[in-house]
Formats: structure tokens, sequence, C-alpha cells
């Protein structure tokens, strides 16, 4: 496992600039959490500070799970994190709120990433808005969810390469 103050900078896969927005700002956070009605974790804010939003390194592409979800029996994909502010044809945190209702999730969640049929996100459920989130994966097709991670920096510390796995990216474990 990682330490979060080493993931900084080989959290993000600086080849491929899809999905990256303008460099992150205090005002742009304010924003961000005023719209989104949540304090966003520190470890996140982190992150976005050294690139703001985009793909991530493989070899931090995917995150262990307890028991099998649609994507796979032991892991779900974590390849890119969407950033905070707008940039045309890529989604962001800030498209959180659209998202969650489009998709029927619950409404105390900020996305992170996901391509509709799944998601994970900040799950303020348990904390309330200003409390520390934990990390979720969201199977908006079957409507379950799963706890990743007590919280965003645990997350981060325990993404790893899909490559890792054995049953390979995306295959489809429930029948």
């Amino acid at each position: 496992m990682a330490r979060f103050e080493d993931l900084r900078h080989s959290f993000w896969d600086t080849g491929n600039d899809h999905e990256v927005r303008p460099a992150l700002t205090d005002r742009m956070v304010e924003e961000a959490e005023r719209l989104l009605k949540v304090t966003l974790p520190a470890p996140l804010l982190d992150l976005l500070r050294v690139r703001n939003g985009g793909q991530v390194d493989d070899s931090r592409a995917a995150f262990p799970t307890s028991r099998p979800t649609s994507w796979s029996s032991d892991h779900v994909p974590f390849d890119s994190l969407m950033g905070l502010g707008h940039r045309e044809r890529t989604l962001s945190v800030l498209d959180s709120p659209y998202l969650v209702e489009e998709w029927g999730l619950p409404t105390a969640v900020v996305l992170l990433s996901g391509d509709g049929h799944y998601w994970i996100g900040l799950d303020y459920r348990t904390c309330g808005p200003h409390g520390e989130p934990s990390v979720t994966w969201f199977d908006a097709d079957d409507g379950s969810d799963l706890a990743l991670a007590p919280d965003f920096r645990s997350f981060a510390e325990g993404l790893t390469s899909a490559d890792a796995f054995e049953d390979g990216e995306g295959e489809d474990v429930t029948g």
C-alpha cells in the first residue's frame, strides 16, 4: 500500500491531458463546496491541486473489493478522477447533483469517477455534509452499493494496477 504523500506525483497519467481542467484555485474549491453543499476531503483537494482531474496512472487504476460486483469478482476500475470546474464534453465533480438524479443514486453523494452504469463517489450519508465521507462503489444498473474505503486518503492509498487481478478488467461476473 502506498503512502499518500508518495502518491501526489505518481497518481496521474501525465502523458494524457484528456479531462484535465484548469489549475485548481481556492476560489474554485469554495464555489464547488457551496454548490455541492459539502466539505470536500483535504486529500482529494491535494491531488486535484497537483492536476485538476484526468486519467490516473495505470498503477492506480483499480481498487480491490471484498465481494464481487457487476464489474469483477475482486476489484473495481478507477481509471480517471473528475476534476473541479467545467470543460466542454467532460464530466466534473460539479455534475454530481445532475448525475445522481439521472442515475437514481443516493442524494448525499459526490461522484468522483464512473460511466453511468457504475460510479465511485464520496458517500456523505453517514457522516453528514461536513464530515469525512467514505468512498463507495455504486452500481446504477442493479441499485447496489459497496463501501470501498472509510475515507478518500485510504481509498487513494489502496489503489493498485488492474493487472494485479486474475479475472481481468471488466469481466462480467453476474452471469
